[in-house]
């Protein structure tokens, strides 16, 4: 009897003994520090530590994790009352769309992984050609392009006209002079076989406006422009309305994205296709009540 007695002693005392140092062992490993709860649903330090960087300081840190945490928390308490409140049906329909979105990213980052792994980018030149003969007459122009040379000078420049002189002549030795002085210049632009649009070029030269553009930004037109900030001189060399056909230079580039866009379509189309086929032969994949 006594020995049943030690026995029946023993027993918890060693479990204990034993939860006790599991529960020590693991204690670091799991326990998670908490931050703020609502009803079952915990706030933990660790859920918001990658947003606390090192150039807060700690008032800013203190503000930032209070502020947190009430949004945090009415969020949460919304989110409780709306699951009360709402019909049963509403949330079923909000659950239903939580899901796809769900498996809509996933599958998303998944299908573009694979398509970033094995996508062809490279494009030629010929083919970026081809297909602008192909498509010439979808690509008109929503904005007037210019092609021009200017410069901007400083209120004092104290050799402008002769400036003048080289912009408008523009031979070699034109350009040539131009260059060994642009140090001088405030802004330049030289490559006057380029297409620029209109905004871009009332971006750089501020006293064009919208309201006078018509009258300074025409073919083979000279103009001298003034603002509190200095003197603009510009030689204009050609001009495309709006609703011409967009020059190749110009539009190259988002025919080069067009290009890509459909090639990645085809390719997710391809992907589909083969995991399906690959899913029916490995008999994971199965339709139910197809006729024969």
């Amino acid at each position: 009897m006594l020995f049943l007695q030690k026995k029946i002693f023993l027993i918890p005392v060693l479990g204990l003994f034993v939860f006790s140092s599991c529960d020590s062992l693991f204690k670091e490993k799991t326990e998670k520090e908490p931050l703020a709860r609502v009803g079952e649903t915990f706030l933990y330090k660790e859920d918001i530590a990658s947003f606390i960087t090192n150039d807060m300081s700690e008032q800013d840190s203190i503000l930032f994790v209070t502020n947190y945490i009430n949004n945090w928390a009415s969020k949460q308490l919304l989110l409780s009352k709306s699951k009360i409140n709402l019909p049963e049906e509403k949330l079923k329909e909000y659950d239903l769309l939580v899901d796809d979105y769900r498996s809509d990213l996933y599958t998303r980052a998944y299908v573009e992984a694979l398509v970033l792994q094995s996508q062809d980018t490279a494009i030629t030149t010929s083919q970026l050609r081809e297909y602008y003969e192909k498509e010439k007459e979808n690509f008109k122009l929503n904005e007037k392009l210019v092609q021009l040379r200017f410069v901007g000078l400083p209120g004092q420049f104290l050799d402008k006209n002769q400036v003048i002189e080289k912009i408008k002549g523009w031979e070699e030795t034109d350009k040539s002079y131009l260059d060994s002085i642009a140090v001088q210049f405030k802004k330049i632009h030289f490559n006057d076989s380029i297409w620029v649009s209109v905004t871009r070029v009332m971006e750089e030269i501020p006293p064009l406006t919208p309201l006078n553009e018509e009258k300074y930004l025409k073919k083979s037109q000279f103009f001298e422009l003034q603002d509190s900030i200095g003197v603009y001189l510009g030689m204009v060399t050609d001009v495309l309305e709006i609703n011409s056909t967009a020059p190749f230079d110009y539009i190259s580039p988002d025919i080069r994205q067009l290009i890509l866009n459909r090639r990645r379509l085809n390719h997710i189309r391809k992907l589909e296709t083969e995991i399906i086929d690959e899913a029916i032969q490995k008999n994971e994949f199965e339709v139910y009540g197809k006729d024969e």
